[in-house]
């Protein structure tokens, strides 16, 4: 049997060639049954499709007619996908039903839809009782970026809240996410199709980060305070402004790799501006051993071992809970946060 299916595939192009073909059929079967609009019937299509793909390939015995057909199917389904558009006006959760937007005016942003969410537990499920505000800013207090790395599972993956901290008023955080319709779950595999919207929350720290420490079970959220500057904070801010202004006119789809949690951080940027590609932008639970390899963190002088195990804010924010300094009592004592000027 191996032997058959070596004669089959062949080898140097031929195997490329063969690669390719099934690697385009895998991701078509998955484009419709994720994405096939007819909700009852995206399943069987799904499996009608690939049964008839395979059986071609196996019926003509791989010849060039086959592989020319199958390919055609896969650029046929690859054409229906790509004019799936997302849209901003869907039955969402309660939690991401408005859009952040800003205005600017010289120094002065104002930011509408900030989200400040009570939460409450009921049967086992975080209940989030919504509230919308209107908060604004003066680039000028603009001090610093603090970031926050959330992790529900695998040490390898995290989520990602950008802190920015301004003088004379509590933090603003930042968070990329998929906008999710009423009952609708993340799938990762769904992630790499067009299932979910994209949105960005904005949201104050005590909505952001508490819901992860205090309810969500089974959570960790590490705090880090980076080295960057203000002038380029400012820069970093205005940014997200841009990138959450363009949001609400022309909606986006997130995508597990290319559209998500921390690529569309790196995407908001210029060509020039962004950081060098490394592979822990995509595994992302390690992007603070490359934030402190690259000398982006305040340290205290610690190894990052140490640093790391230091930084965890779970029982800082649970004893914090409801208090009006929650954002200050998460940082105290904590590693980059002690004095003003923490060496790296």
């Amino acid at each position: 049997m191996i032997s058959s299916i070596r004669r089959l595939l062949g080898g140097g192009p031929r195997l490329l060639l063969w690669i390719f073909i099934l690697s385009s059929w895998i991701w078509s079967v998955g484009a419709i049954w994720f994405d096939f609009p007819s909700l009852g019937f995206r399943h069987l299509t799904a499996i009608v499709y690939a049964l008839a793909s395979l059986g071609l390939l196996i019926f003509f015995n791989g010849s060039r007619i086959a592989k020319i057909c199958t390919l055609t199917m896969t650029v046929s389904v690859a054409c229906w996908w790509l004019t799936l558009r997302p849209h901003s006006d869907r039955d969402w959760e309660a939690d991401v039903s408005r859009q952040p937007w800003a205005e600017t005016t010289g120094d002065l942003i104002t930011l509408h839809n900030v989200r400040n969410c009570n939460y409450r537990m009921k049967g086992g499920e975080v209940i989030a009782e919504p509230r919308w505000e209107t908060r604004a800013f003066n680039l000028s207090e603009l001090t610093g970026v603090d970031v926050a790395l959330n992790y529900w599972g695998s040490s390898w993956m995290a989520h990602p809240i950008i802190s920015f901290q301004f003088r004379n008023s509590t933090p603003i955080a930042f968070s990329i996410e998929i906008r999710r319709e009423k009952g609708e779950s993340y799938s990762a595999l769904g992630g790499l199709y067009r299932q979910y919207e994209l949105i960005y929350i904005v949201g104050d720290e005590m909505d952001l980060i508490r819901v992860r420490t205090n309810y969500r079970k089974g959570e960790l959220v590490y705090l880090y305070r980076t080295t960057i500057p203000p002038p380029e904070a400012r820069e970093r801010f205005q940014e997200y402004i841009s990138a959450m202004n363009d949001l609400v006119i022309h909606p986006r789809w997130y995508n597990a790799i290319t559209a998500n949690c921390t690529t569309s951080i790196r995407s908001q940027r210029t060509l020039a501006g962004r950081q060098p590609w490394d592979w822990r932008m995509l595994l992302n639970g390690k992007i603070d051993e490359l934030f402190f390899q690259r000398g982006l963190l305040f340290t205290d002088g610690l190894p990052f071992t140490e640093l790391k195990e230091r930084a965890i804010i779970n029982k800082d924010a649970l004893a914090a809970d409801q208090s009006p300094d929650f954002s200050l009592r998460i940082r105290r004592n904590k590693p980059g946060f002690c004095t003003k000027d923490s060496h790296r």
